[in-house]
């Protein structure tokens, strides 16, 4: 481990002036601050053409609150030419923990993270530094289903600025409609930002329907080398009743014998090849087949460690995109395999719903201040525009739960033809409006949730409706529930997502609302059995 030759805590307000100072003055560069955040360059001094390609900038966590410029710079300068700095600032003058560096190239900054990455800037201090992700794409849901790739990228088009491109999956069971939600590439991080906030809920509709607006999933970054070695393929679009030994037919039939096995998972698959050269062949020659009459798409699968991956997707608050399948990343629409993921959040190993919840989750029985040192023990976790450290353990401010504290009675209503269904391997989760379907009462469960939210200052919770087809061909709901307080300051909590469907919308959101309420250490009549154990294990002591 490198350690800074600087051994000394900081410096005085005067002298981090006087450092500043001499910095500008020796390499040219100009500060200014905008926005909650300091810039030092961007461009440097005699620059001249484009920004630097994306892939260039690097996220630069864990750092002394009251580091600055005359500091970070050196110590990046002597992995490239910095072109910008951005420190996050709060209104006391001191750094928020966390700075971007953008380098000229692509391999300065794979450097820099390289060498970076746990060094000890002051004593004990050791940096937390890995790719920064400059997010450009929106998750969009609530799109009708009968909307063509054409219609929506035209409607996105008149409603926000910097569309670049619109990714619309079909309907694996009905080639001819899209999954209803859409991913919509802007041309900057700033742009899809701007969209972001002008699409949130309640201010446009699209065709009549109210949408639900999010980040998407960051792709995950593979490096050439890594990919250079690859042969194994991802193939898309696949309809339904299309058999494993169709596929391999139709790959073998390029070179005879390639194909080592196929593993097909509803309307995708992996092909495995015995050697590269074939793989690519095959690629390149069955791309846009139709098979089965369905137009097959086919890449190059992705590898990516686990843990890394965990990493690189936890806490984004985005939505579907990436997908985890044994040793291999892919991107794929909204779909649900609890042997590999859980919903609502980045798809990884999680056996269930629950594992969505950190193991130290405590909630004081007085109101307090909540800790900026993060929710829980945990690696780096990537936001939408880069990678934040949340450091050591914190505590979720809470009023009136938990232990010594009062219990609400929950009266649930059920009725004996009620039914929860579990969900499948498979199924498709489709956004709804509720307002298109007849309410049938509200229950009350959710009534104590929003008093609880309102209590302490919280938010409204905001259900999103989902339905599958259940293996009767019955439609089943599922709501997720998002805090709007928890969502932004602890993204990796919400939604809130049960485990089970419902028969009705209104079953569905008691259910989810219950659901919540135990997440929260809110006890409940009638609670369900695998639920409280899974809560009582998540929440030790509650």
């Amino acid at each position: 481990m490198e350690t800074n030759q600087k051994c000394g805590d900081g410096l005085t307000g005067t002298q981090k002036e006087t450092a500043l100072r001499d910095l500008i003055q020796r390499t040219g560069y100009h500060i200014h601050q905008e926005n909650g955040q300091r810039r030092y360059g961007g461009p440097p001094p005699g620059w001249e053409g484009p920004p630097p390609e994306r892939g260039s900038e690097i996220f630069v966590g864990k750092l002394p609150r009251d580091l600055f410029e005359d500091e970070l710079v050196p110590l990046c300068e002597k992995f490239g030419k910095i072109y910008e700095v951005r420190m996050m600032m709060d209104f006391n003058g001191n750094n928020r923990g966390y700075a971007f560096v953008t380098f000229s190239t692509k391999q300065e900054a794979k450097n820099a993270m390289k060498q970076l990455n746990n060094y000890e800037i002051r004593n004990g201090r050791l940096l937390g530094v890995c790719a920064s992700v400059d997010n450009c794409r929106l998750f969009v849901g609530g799109i009708p289903k009968t909307k063509k790739r054409e219609e929506i990228l035209a409607e996105m088009k008149k409603v926000t600025d910097g569309v670049m491109d619109v990714i619309v999956y079909p309907s694996a069971a009905d080639k001819t409609k899209n999954r209803g939600f859409a991913f919509v590439e802007y041309e900057s991080h700033r742009a899809a930002a701007m969209a972001r906030r002008k699409l949130l809920p309640g201010r446009i509709q699209l065709w009549g329907h109210p949408i639900a607006v999010d980040w998407a999933e960051p792709e995950v970054e593979v490096d050439e080398d890594t990919m250079a070695t690859v042969k194994i393929l991802y193939v898309r679009n696949l309809m339904l009743p299309t058999t494993e030994e169709t596929i391999e037919k139709e790959f073998n039939s390029i070179k005879p014998g390639a194909v080592e096995r196929v593993k097909k998972i509803r309307d995708y698959a992996f092909v495995h090849f015995s050697q590269r050269e074939d793989a690519i062949n095959a690629m390149n020659a069955l791309n846009g087949k139709v098979i089965d009459g369905s137009p097959i798409e086919v890449t190059l699968a992705k590898p990516v460690d686990k843990d890394s991956y965990v990493r690189y997707t936890r806490g984004t608050g985005g939505r579907g995109g990436t997908v985890l399948q044994g040793d291999y990343a892919y991107t794929v629409g909204q779909m649900y395999d609890p042997s590999t993921a859980y919903l609502g959040a980045p798809i990884f190993y999680a056996p269930h719903a629950y594992a969505a919840i950190p193991n130290q989750l405590r909630f004081p029985s007085t109101k307090g201040h909540i800790s900026t040192r993060g929710l829980v023990h945990s690696p780096s976790v990537r936001g939408a525009a880069g990678v934040r450290g949340l450091g050591g353990r914190g505590y979720l401010a809470y009023a009136g739960v938990g232990r010594g504290c009062a219990t609400y009675q929950l009266k649930t209503d059920k009725r004996p033809d009620d039914k929860l269904y579990d969900l499948l391997p498979g199924m498709e989760l489709t956004p709804m409006n509720p307002v298109t379907l007849k309410p049938q009462g509200i229950k009350h469960a959710p009534q104590i949730l929003e008093d609880i939210c309102q209590k302490n200052n919280w938010g409204q919770p905001v259900y999103q409706l989902h339905s599958a087809i259940g293996p009767d061909q019955r439609q089943l709901f599922l709501y997720k529930v998002t805090i709007p307080a928890l969502a932004t300051q602890y993204p990796n909590i919400n939604p809130f997502t049960p485990a089970k469907l419902c028969a009705s919308m209104d079953e569905a959101k008691l259910h989810a609302a219950e659901h919540t309420l135990q997440i929260l250490g809110v006890q409940t009549e009638g609670a369900d059995a695998s639920a409280a154990a899974a809560v009582a294990a998540a929440f030790p002591g509650m």
